[in-house]
């Protein structure tokens, strides 16, 4: 039996995903997860083969996650299970230790796939996004601007084009104000924007909100 850990902050979302696992006679739910603290604290008492995890959760978030999951003693496989069919945010997550990548718009049986698959020790990329991550991600030119972003420059910009404040995401990401405020003028510079307005903006065009 393969152990699943849901690590989802939409509970209609995380419901819909256990009730699918539930239909699979050799998956089971052993626990779930709202934010990326709970997530962390829940892994330390539950083993577990698989964790499906989403990449846009408060507080810590998917992709500040993986690292950490991927420190603990005999740590699971990490299937990312996002809304962002894109192929730079794949290729984050993969580069940062996860073993799958699957959007949220997947065909459900491919997704038991993916679990199963990522449990054997194997790896799996949504199959739409395979292709684009070959040609995007490997040539230079074709490379939006944010992936230019180092993973903290990354975390700053997804929280401020989330609505959050400089303050808020000192707090969440235990920096000091002014670190924040420094990571907030590289990623503008690195995106060559000047306004909180053209942030979201850029987040919203390039599908990352």
């Amino acid at each position: 039996m393969i152990r699943v850990l849901v690590a989802e902050d939409h509970t209609i979302v995380r419901e819909g995903i256990k009730q699918l696992i539930g239909l699979a006679k050799d998956l089971v739910v052993v626990g779930e997860a709202s934010n990326g603290e709970q997530l962390l604290e829940t892994l330390r008492h539950v083993p577990c083969e698989v964790v499906l995890l989403d990449i846009s959760m408060p507080g810590v978030n998917g992709l500040e996650a993986i690292p950490r999951i991927r420190a603990l003693n005999n740590p699971p496989a990490i299937l990312v299970l996002s809304m962002h069919d894109e192929a730079q945010m794949a290729a984050r997550a993969l580069k940062v230790g996860a073993a799958g990548y699957a959007t949220k718009d997947s065909d459900p049986a491919l997704l038991l796939m993916a679990i199963r698959k990522v449990a054997a020790g194997g790896r799996y990329i949504d199959p739409d996004l395979a292709d684009r991550m070959v040609f995007e991600v490997g040539l230079t030119d074709a490379r939006p601007l944010h992936s230019l972003l180092s993973e903290r420059e990354f975390s700053v910009f997804e929280r401020l084009a989330q609505g959050a404040n400089v303050n808020e995401i000192a707090q969440q990401l235990a920096l000091s104000s002014k670190t924040i405020s420094t990571h907030k003028a590289r990623l503008m510079q690195k995106l060559n924007i000047t306004s909180l307005a053209e942030l979201v903006k850029y987040a919203m065009e390039h599908k990352l909100l």
